[in-house]
């Protein structure tokens, strides 16, 4: 008797179903709006790395196999853009970030006009990039631009011309402009990271008698630490796909100092229209990035369970 009241109170297997099926139901809309405008370009992509895609050729679009790949391992020019993205994006990240927490740091003390100061700081984040670009360039010209009259009074140079057009120091613009641009990305959210330690642990930490330098790596850094990867994680996979200063101060120049991979992908696809041997740098790119963010990812898991 007990199994069969049991069985009139289940739910049709149907029903069950349905009912298991119906948070899927609601998120499907977006899940489809996400596939569509993801996942679709991407596979799309990715087969154009296999194909041979040239706008100006009629006849292009069959399959070619691996062959871009075969030709891209012969590319010198790819090589040189790869060192130089390790150089931009690794400088980048690096400065960014230390410039970002010294600022978080003084800006998460209480001091008069501090909203001021945070609005101002956060202010070159709200610059368009290619804006940011057009006026680090024209800083950097002796003609119209202070910096180089700046440096060649202080010593820095022997005369007053653009580092751009200087195979030694070109890379050394981007980087600069990149370096103000990003530096509110680090200093928003170590900022956030550091209000939200309790001030508890400070104070207990001073009476014990432990020192600023103490107190930083005892308790601020631990508490960082979770942000800390994060941040540098996306940030460096942004900066390695960040073309767009590299494009509008030397567009790769001179010759080919500051190439990175993604201007490289800029330059096959739209100059020289060969979608499909662009599309094979950036898959490559792809996996690069995919590769660096599961070893950081896995890092981090393993100092965590060390903890």
């Amino acid at each position: 008797m007990t199994r069969l009241v049991q069985s009139r109170g289940r739910p049709p297997l149907l029903r069950r179903i349905a009912l298991d099926a119906e948070p899927y139901l609601y998120s499907a809309p977006a899940l489809f709006l996400i596939a569509a405008v993801m996942l679709v370009p991407l596979v799309l992509g990715i087969s154009y790395a296999f194909r041979d895609i040239q706008l100006l050729n009629p006849f292009s679009g069959g399959f070619v196999g691996l062959e871009h790949f075969q030709t891209l391992a012969r590319d010198r020019a790819f090589y040189r853009a790869l060192s130089n993205t390790l150089w931009w994006t690794g400088a980048s990240v690096f400065l960014q970030f230390g410039l970002g927490l010294i600022l978080a740091l003084l800006l998460n003390k209480p001091f008069r006009g501090r909203g001021l100061v945070q609005a101002l700081v956060f202010l070159p984040w709200a610059v368009p990039t290619f804006l940011a670009g057009l006026n680090w360039a024209w800083l950097f010209n002796p003609v119209i631009g202070p910096l180089p009259h700046w440096l060649f009074a202080l010593g820095l140079r022997s005369e007053a011309n653009n580092i751009l057009s200087d195979p030694h120091l070109a890379m050394w613009g981007p980087i600069t402009a990149n370096v103000w641009w990003g530096i509110p990305f680090f200093a928003i959210t170590l900022l956030a990271a550091l209000q939200s330690i309790p001030r508890d642990l400070y104070e207990a930490a001073a009476i014990d008698g432990a020192g600023p330098i103490k107190r930083f790596l005892s308790i601020t850094l631990p508490f960082l630490a979770p942000t800390i990867a994060i941040t540098v994680l996306l940030r460096t996979v942004w900066i390695a796909n960040f073309a767009d200063l590299i494009v509008v101060m030397t567009n790769g120049g001179p010759a080919d100092r500051t190439q990175i991979v993604a201007s490289y992908i800029f330059t096959q696809a739209f100059k020289r229209l060969d979608f499909g041997y662009a599309s094979a740098i950036a898959l490559v790119l792809l996996i690069l990035l995919l590769v660096y963010s599961m070893l950081i990812v896995f890092l981090r898991q393993t100092l965590l369970k060390e903890d």
